[in-house]
């Protein structure tokens, strides 16, 4: 299995992926920079405290690398399927299951480790500017470094197990453009913020969403033996 996804990976140059993720790190780092420099100009603070801006660069990273799956749906999957280059790997002696399984497997664990990565990452550069600069009005403890950590890690594998929802939609009429616009929608619909409220606060909707994406993934791989890719 781990030799496919080394060779998947490896067809796909997906390598290209990663330096876009360490780009996309640095735009929503100068993103939240240039909020918290703006409010201290002007002296009406957007982050009162540590939490708040922990949250909001968690959210980024999150929809962010959603996001991102989807584009490596499209391009793994669905493209293949449309452009029909998957007959040529479904005439290779391997099993059907094992090649969906490896593409959606390197989905998932991309998009969980570029999660942690990068939350790891913007808060480390953030929560350093931040002390010596003196950008938020707080104090910075170990404890909720440790909890905010937890909180990381869960919402990261609900993040990558939802990421694989827009698979379903993709899949119906094998359109790149609605695996993204789907991806899109659902970050929009799990990160909003309605008067200090979001979906996301609610874990266990991100989780049920999780599930739903697990579910799609799994079907896709017990079906993929009855599906007709044609000529």
């Amino acid at each position: 299995m781990f030799k496919l996804m080394k060779l998947e990976m490896k067809k796909f140059k997906l390598g290209s992926y990663s330096v876009n993720a360490v780009i996309a790190n640095f735009v929503i780092l100068g993103f939240i920079f240039l909020i918290a420099f703006i409010s201290k100009v002007e002296g009406d603070q957007d982050f009162v405290n540590y939490q708040e801006v922990l949250t909001v660069i968690d959210s980024f990273v999150r929809g962010t690398f959603i996001i991102f799956a989807a584009t490596l749906i499209a391009k793994l999957i669905i493209g293949e399927f449309k452009n029909k280059t998957i007959t040529t790997l479904f005439m290779y002696p391997i099993s059907r299951k094992k090649i969906i399984t490896a593409k959606l497997a390197i989905v998932f664990i991309f998009t969980f480790t570029w999660i942690i990565i990068s939350n790891l990452f913007i808060t480390s550069v953030y929560c350093l500017v931040s002390v010596n600069y003196q950008l938020i009005p707080d104090t910075l403890t170990a404890s909720l470094l440790q909890e905010h950590g937890v909180s990381v890690l869960m919402y990261a594998v609900a993040a990558s197990g939802m990421s694989l929802i827009p698979l379903y939609f993709g899949m119906k009429k094998y359109s790149i453009p609605t695996t993204i616009i789907t991806s899109i929608l659902i970050v929009v619909l799990v990160t909003s913020n309605n008067g200090g409220f979001s979906l996301n606060d609610i874990f266990v909707i991100p989780l049920s969403l999780a599930l739903i994406g697990l579910v799609i993934a799994y079907l896709a791989i017990r079906n993929i033996d009855r599906i007709d890719i044609g000529v």
